[in-house]
């Protein structure tokens, strides 16, 4: 049964295999006490020194605790951020997972080498800073490089991560991390920290219909900010993309028309897909805010003129909204486009997968797995729960990405292919969507007659007939797997790994959702 054993001593092939009779552990997780903490901290940190071969751990590395969850049946996991001689390690992170006492199960991480480099700092951050100004356009604006291990590659090397600032061509701003090789100069990496919704418009209440809000009266005077959910809160640009904006009032609580005539209708339709997404992690996953730590997240609607997308900015801790042009988009602030966003916020705080290569789509189809989850949790009949992205805001009708086969888009990916993770973050996501869709509902329920686009050459074909085990099961499959198994640079063969043994830990191993799990990756091909 899983968390039955009680120091690591099988490999996972080895737990997979094994069957079980009785009902299987639920492994739901929470938050451990301060007390809690600071014992699994202390018993994890141990496990790193007695394990160095199971966590890669050696004489100059050091830890900071991210993260820690304790299941239901006493089961630990707790997340560190490496560094090695005082400088942070790009895709180092480890969870050490330990039983009720303490004692070592086994860890995730996706570094694969040990760290062997002799400088302590590296040289010459003009020639980084020049590198990655010559590889992305924009200005440092006089902030200093950060001296870096870099371990998403196959050896690990000392680099400089550079941060590049822009202003891509349809108003997104760009806060790169750009990763500069600190011996040869070679850019190795790069990413943003603005995750968007790839030309996403901006939706108003034109969406939801007539929705409940609960807002906070100051000095007679109705603010669209909502105590209830950690005070989360929507501002007006007023067509603007710098300032704080001014927060959404109202005289009589009655907001919005329904319509774009009324300013206030784009700021009902963002507050409410705050309120819903709150809701739904709470509720089903037991997460309290996006950084689970009771904290409301705030919406920015009316950012710029014509501006045709939304994205969410860690820096900020905000999502923020374009009104389209009409031509492409309407407003973006339909409600999978608000949990989209937001689920970006949970990812950054949890398995922080980096924005780039495999990992990079992988964070792309969490915020498509979540905010389809938060659309279908919702069931709002303005907005029925589908399997589209971003159906709502679309002039003319289609949708910015589906998850029942991803290639009707003519860029996204069906199935994994040995370069996929050279795809945009937005089309390489296309092959976890497709899982999950196939895990969730079965081949036969809506999806195509096969797997994959067999006619796309550098689409694999995916085979074999998936049995779905539900959106419910498959829901908490995948947070489970983002939580407790997932870090930075896991790629689509760790995801796999990472979602069954999130399907063993909560139905067990051998069930039939932990072989689903396993069907439904074979057949978007990665086996």
């Amino acid at each position: 049964m899983p968390h039955d054993f009680k120091r690591y001593s099988l490999p996972l092939a080895a737990l997979l295999a094994m069957t079980t009779t009785a009902a299987p552990a639920l492994a739901a997780s929470r938050e451990p006490s301060a007390d809690q903490a600071r014992g699994m901290e202390a018993s994890a940190r141990a496990s790193i020194a007695a394990f160095p071969g199971r966590t890669m751990n050696g004489a100059d590395h050091s830890y900071a605790v991210r993260d820690a969850l304790i299941d239901d049946d006493g089961t630990q996991h707790v997340r560190f951020e490496r560094s090695y001689r005082g400088l942070p390690v790009i895709g180092g992170d480890v969870v050490v997972h330990s039983d009720r006492n303490g004692n070592f199960i086994d860890s995730s991480l996706t570094l694969a080498r040990g760290i062997n480099i002799r400088a302590a700092t590296p040289a010459s951050a003009g020639r980084a800073i020049a590198a990655a100004l010559g590889a992305h356009a924009g200005t440092t604006d006089g902030a200093t490089p950060a001296a870096v291990v870099y371990a998403r590659g196959d050896v690990p090397v000392l680099a400089w991560d550079v941060r590049v600032y822009a202003t891509q061509a349809d108003g997104t701003p760009s806060e790169k991390h750009v990763i500069v090789d600190a011996t040869t100069s070679a850019v190795l990496d790069a990413w943003d920290d603005i995750h968007t919704t790839a030309a996403a418009g901006t939706g108003a209440s034109l969406y939801s219909g007539s929705v409940a809000l609960t807002t906070d009266l100051v000095s007679g005077i109705y603010n669209l900010r909502d105590p209830s959910r950690g005070s989360g809160y929507t501002v007006s640009m007023n067509n603007k993309t710098n300032g704080a904006g001014s927060i959404v009032t109202d005289a009589d609580n009655l907001w919005g028309t329904g319509t774009t005539a009324s300013t206030q209708s784009a700021a009902v339709d963002a507050q409410y897909g705050t309120a819903v997404t709150w809701d739904y992690y709470k509720n089903v996953h037991g997460r309290t805010g996006i950084a689970n730590n009771g904290t409301g997240a705030y919406n920015r609607v009316h950012y710029g003129r014509n501006y045709n997308n939304a994205f969410w900015s860690d820096s900020c801790f905000c999502m923020t909204y374009g009104d389209g042009d009409g031509t492409t988009f309407r407003p973006l602030v339909s409600l999978d486009v608000a949990g989209h966003e937001m689920s970006h916020g949970v990812t950054s705080r949890t398995a922080n997968l980096t924005y780039s290569g495999e990992s990079g789509g992988l964070n792309e189809a969490t915020s498509d797995i979540f905010g389809t989850m938060v659309e279908f949790y919702a069931a709002n009949a303005s907005d029925p729960g589908d399997y589209l992205i971003g159906e709502k805001i679309s002039v003319g009708g289609g949708a910015l990405r589906s998850m029942v086969q991803p290639s009707t888009d003519g860029a996204s990916a069906d199935c994994w292919y040995s370069t996929v993770g050279s795809l945009n973050v937005h089309y390489s996501s296309g092959v976890a969507n497709h899982f999950y869709f196939l895990l969730a509902e079965g081949t036969t329920n809506g999806s195509p007659s096969k797997t994959c686009v067999a006619g796309n050459t550098r689409v694999a074909t995916g085979t074999g007939t998936v049995a779905g085990v539900g959106r419910a099961k498959a829901e908490k499959i995948w947070y489970r797997a983002l939580t407790v198994y997932m870090t930075s640079s896991t790629n689509y063969a760790g995801a796999r790994t990472a979602t069954i043994r999130a399907a063993t830990d909560l139905y067990g191993a051998g069930s039939v959702e932990a072989n689903a799990v396993a069907a439904a990756w074979t057949a978007v091909g990665r086996s």
